[in-house]
């Protein structure tokens, strides 16, 4: 491949030409990552921070809005995280926020380090992923430190305003109009557009990870590629999801009583595997028309 292909419009056009090529060679640099295992690291430190995760964000949301108007946002948008388990969590956070009058500053301490190691690894997941910008520059540590906790916040005012819209949306559902003596209920509209609402906050913040977490800085356009074929990639899997669960899964019998975490881990590890997938496309999709060499496998053979 020679040099000639550079800004988007080339890009895309190649793309558009070669799309089994690109993907095959896509699938190639993920392997050569160790995506998998990166995706399992990230899966198994956002089961640790989801809970405390929540919890802070819970207890700050609700001095602002209702806590069941709250809780009941947050179980809504859950179910596309974790199908079928989001109830469960949901449950512990109203018992929690029922019992927030013990959260003293050691258990908020140790709830708000927890809460940052999910982020902490996803950067260094993507640090592989884009390993030619890290040989390029790197980031300081005070602001690798920050990024987290930075994050949280931005998740925090997210959900907020995530409520605010959702209940307004709500309200337009229970409405109905009046047309040519009809009466039409707007509560397919209204369903219809928190569907819609949901999918624009998951491109969103996937935008938003693909610009900040990656070192350097990113184009708005690469990052919406990124994030889009992960937002469909991952819509097609959650459905598949949801399906099994309810029709074919025999995880109950199997687990027990661990189920719920199994399934949560499992629902964590694909949204991972799809998240750095939608990485390595951008880092592909960078690639092209460059003369970087494609990455190599990551070895671990002894000196």
């Amino acid at each position: 491949m020679n040099g000639t292909l550079h800004g988007p419009g080339p890009r895309a056009a190649y793309v558009l030409q070669h799309p089994g090529a690109f993907a095959l060679r896509t699938l190639r640099g993920f392997r050569a990552n160790q995506g998998l295992l990166l995706a399992g690291a990230v899966a198994y430190y956002a089961l640790l921070s989801i809970v405390p995760l929540l919890i802070l964000t819970v207890i700050a949301l609700s001095r602002v809005i209702d806590p069941a108007e709250l809780l009941q946002t947050l179980g809504r948008y859950l179910e596309w995280l974790i199908p079928g388990q989001s109830q469960v969590i949901v449950a512990e956070l109203g018992n929690f926020l029922a019992h927030r009058d013990v959260l003293g500053w050691v258990l908020l301490a140790t709830m708000l380090f927890f809460s940052s190691l999910a982020f902490t690894v996803l950067e260094n997941a993507m640090s592989v992923i884009f390993h030619h910008r890290v040989a390029i520059r790197r980031r300081r540590f005070l602001v690798s430190a920050l990024i987290p906790y930075c994050y949280i916040l931005s998740l925090a005012i997210g959900l907020l305003l995530v409520t605010l819209v959702a209940g307004s949306l709500q309200a337009i559902g229970q409405e109905s109009v009046q047309f040519l003596g009809r009466r039409w209920s707007l509560g397919g509209v209204s369903g219809v557009l928190l569907y819609l609402l949901g999918v624009a906050g998951e491109i969103f913040v996937l935008t938003s990870v693909y610009m900040v977490m990656p070192v350097g800085r990113l184009r708005l356009a690469h990052a919406l590629i990124g994030a889009v074929t992960a937002t469909v990639l991952w819509e097609t899997t959650r459905h598949v999801l949801v399906w099994y669960f309810a029709t074919l899964s025999q995880i109950g019998a199997v687990y027990g009583s661990l189920t719920t975490a199994i399934v949560v881990l499992l629902s964590l590890e694909l949204a991972s595997t799809l998240l750095l997938l939608g990485a390595q496309v951008i880092a592909e999709y960078e690639r092209i028309g460059t003369v970087a060499a494609p990455p190599q496998p990551l070895r671990l053979d002894a000196d």
